[in-house]
């Protein structure tokens, strides 16, 4: 899988982890030139607390197109660092 926006590749692997329709990229496989961390913080009842990443690409800023669950709860424990994208971020 790779995951890619604005012409840049964000993250590629094969050995993402599907969760919800969305594949889940091991911290290895991320280029993180591209990544910045925001503030921005969600819950899900299930996964827990995430936290986002913004991606820029050649001068191009896509605001919290990623995100982690970096401690998540046991249920979701397969997932933990592990980086999912949306927001425009073709994965595929």
């Amino acid at each position: 899988m790779k995951a890619t926006w604005n012409g840049a590749v964000l993250a590629e692997s094969d050995e993402t982890v599907v969760v919800e329709g969305n594949h889940y990229f091991p911290a290895d496989s991320l280029n993180r030139d591209f990544f910045s961390p925001s503030e921005t913080h969600t819950t899900c009842p299930w996964k827990g607390v995430a936290s986002y990443y913004s991606i820029t690409v050649n001068g191009k800023t896509n605001p919290d197109a990623a995100w982690t669950y970096p401690t998540p709860k046991a249920a979701a424990k397969e997932i933990a660092g592990y980086v999912a994208f949306w927001r425009g971020v073709t994965v595929g």
